[in-house]
């Protein structure tokens, strides 16, 4: 069996506990407006233009059957468009700008990457986070994964937007850790306005996880004119009040670093924005959330 990855990003301090290496699975069932990883939207791989990295070669143009590659004031353009994701162009590019995003991966060949990183897990009481996109998409692999590794004793860790079947989610209660939980908006309309879903079966899910005591904290990224407002944050807070084993709840602060990456992918970018949050209130929400921390 194989699974398409994205990335596995080591050494990562902010996904679950101690020194863990983060695999970034691709495929995700939301499309968040802010999304800031629109590389993980789709489950195959995918090519991305790295516009500064081309040397005007011309290499690309002569494979490409589809002309989504073309020459025009003297420089390459990309038609995202036209490309059938073939991938020729991304093995004949000297220098890496047109990158081929996603690799099929084995557990073996996994865990070949991963097992570089075991001596910072054993110090620092780290290990593996499987994140996205929704790794839940790929469940298949993604449970031959964990209990292989679970089978070296690594910690495991699965960051999901718990929109699954709860089917699904409960067959990996017993092989995982901690569950780091982004819930978005608790508002059902603005949910599926924004994410494309509503957040009905997320919020059952989160109860249902909580009365089974596994360890788990949630998130929420604070996004300018979405859910930055007390109405918002005080629904939130009641309903984490309610809750009896969540460890943790962090609200994040919106980014525009992924702006860049629906320009590579040649998509347009839903949610482009330059607002900031204000710390002040992001502050004193964190910190009415935080009572709440079991």
């Amino acid at each position: 069996m194989k699974g398409v990855i994205t990335k596995i990003q080591r050494l990562s301090i902010h996904d679950g506990p101690g020194i863990r290496s983060v695999v970034f699975m691709k495929g995700c069932n939301m499309r968040c407006a802010w999304c800031h990883n629109p590389e993980t939207f789709l489950r195959k791989p995918e090519i991305e233009r790295l516009e500064n990295k081309c040397i005007q070669c011309l290499e690309c143009i002569k494979v490409c059957e589809t002309k989504a590659l073309f020459v025009n004031n003297g420089k390459v353009h990309f038609n995202a468009s036209k490309c059938t994701q073939c991938m020729e162009c991304s093995e004949v590019c000297y220098s890496g700008s047109m990158h081929k995003i996603g690799e099929y991966h084995t557990i073996e060949s996994l865990f070949k990457q991963i097992e570089l990183d075991i001596p910072f897990f054993v110090k620092s009481k780290g290990g593996v986070t499987f994140s996205g996109g929704e790794p839940l998409i790929q469940h298949q692999f993604l449970y031959e994964c964990i209990q292989y590794l679970r089978s070296k004793s690594i910690h495991i860790c699965i960051e999901s937007n718990f929109s699954m079947k709860w089917e699904t989610i409960e067959k990996f209660l017993p092989l995982v850790d901690h569950w780091l939980i982004d819930l978005k908006l608790m508002t059902s309309v603005e949910h599926k306005k924004w994410t494309l879903i509503d957040n009905d079966k997320v919020l059952q899910n989160i109860k249902k996880l909580d009365s089974t005591g596994n360890s788990y904290e949630l998130r929420t990224p604070l996004i300018p004119s979405v859910n930055d407002n007390d109405n918002e944050i005080q629904k939130l807070i009641q309903f984490v009040s309610s809750l009896d084993h969540c460890t943790n709840y962090q609200l994040n602060p919106y980014h525009t670093l992924g702006n860049q990456k629906y320009k590579n992918l040649g998509l347009e970018n839903p949610f482009e924005i330059e607002n900031e949050i204000n710390r002040a209130d992001l502050e004193t929400w964190n910190k009415q959330l935080q009572q709440y921390r079991k």
